[in-house]
């Protein structure tokens, strides 16, 4: 980081997760290895961060921080919000770690609102940890909705090969096709295409619409969701003025994404999208929010319980959060700038 850098710009903020996870090791190893231009600050706990650096033998500082502060360079800059002790326990989560990630998460929200952070990059959540901590909510993205007041959003994995985004996502597979209506499609075509051009910069996205059923139902044989739902979609989103595609038999489509010819594809449910997605992208992937007045990003991973405090987590999925949040800021910065010409 150039000196200075922290007066002309907000830093972005990386929530820590759950204590007892992954989260605190590779944003160790995040900054061990260089950070990024920006130089995020951290919120969290600098106490866990501390014991895990030295049990592992990652030897960066870490300081505490306070927003408006400037940041330390060669530093893991942190607001600490728990002071968690010394009884936690790689792999075991707690009640008390679920009410310590939430509020990393509120704290961060809040930061941003308030223009302290430029945007938000999370590490991974214990779902069932949050509950015991008191609060409702299944996972991130409803969380940050909620908080955020947003009602139109939705969940795009991005790599640099492939960005795939979901009409249904957490669903059983038998209640996938009532699901998928022409509202529904429709308005995966537009999250998306606004997407790539606002927040990634894409002056015309090309989106592909996979199909529901095998060969994208083969004119009917093998099921009508294709004509009844997802081509009238897609006619309405031409209509809106997006070039989409499809929908296109979900065994070729992702060849054809990852080949160049469009810039995303929009899938009809959850492994669909998310097996193409973690087979080219299992390291680098990135969660985006997409409709979010914030800016928020996501390793693409879990807590990984199993792994936790052994040493061998790897933040490549946590650098690629962090420079794809930084894009995006960039980009709602210069539509901004646009938007307020006279």
């Amino acid at each position: 980081m150039q000196p200075g850098a922290e007066a002309k710009s907000l830093p972005l903020g990386i929530t820590m997760g759950c204590p007892v996870g992954i989260g605190p090791e590779i944003i160790l190893r995040f900054f061990a290895r260089g950070g990024s231009a920006g130089w995020p600050v951290v919120i969290g706990d600098g106490g866990v961060l501390r014991r895990c650096g030295a049990a592992l033998g990652i030897g960066i500082p870490v300081v505490e921080w306070q927003p408006g502060a400037p940041r330390l360079p060669k530093a893991i800059n942190v607001l600490s919000l728990s002071d968690l002790g010394e009884g936690l326990c790689w792999g075991n989560p707690t009640p008390e770690t679920g009410r310590a990630m939430g509020r990393y998460i509120e704290e961060a929200v809040r930061l941003v609102q308030g223009d302290h952070l430029a945007g938000l990059v999370t590490c991974p959540i214990s779902k069932g940890a949050l509950k015991a901590g008191g609060y409702r909510f299944p996972g991130h993205t409803e969380m940050l909705a909620e908080l955020c007041q947003a009602q139109d959003y939705a969940m795009m994995m991005a790599g640099a090969t492939l960005k795939v985004t979901l009409v249904s996502i957490h669903q059983p597979l038998a209640e996938v096709p009532g699901a998928i209506t022409r509202e529904s499609v429709l308005r995966m075509i537009s999250i998306t295409g606004r997407a790539l051009r606002d927040d990634f910069g894409v002056e015309h996205p090309r989106l592909a619409v996979a199909g529901l059923n095998p060969h994208a139902g083969e004119g009917g044989m093998f099921g009508d969701e294709e004509q009844r739902v997802i081509v009238p979609a897609v006619a309405d989103g031409r209509r809106d003025g997006w070039l989409v595609e499809g929908p296109f038999p979900p065994d070729t489509v992702f060849h054809k994404a990852a080949a160049g010819q469009f810039d995303a594809v929009v899938c009809m449910y959850h492994d669909q999208g998310l097996i193409p997605f973690k087979l080219l992208h299992f390291s680098d992937g990135v969660n985006v929010t997409l409709g979010l007045p914030i800016v928020r990003t996501s390793v693409d991973h879990g807590t990984a319980y199993d792994i936790a405090g052994q040493g061998v987590a790897e933040p490549t999925s946590l650098a690629a959060a962090v420079a794809m949040a930084e894009v995006i800021v960039a980009n709602r910065k210069k539509l901004a700038d646009v938007s307020h010409k006279p």
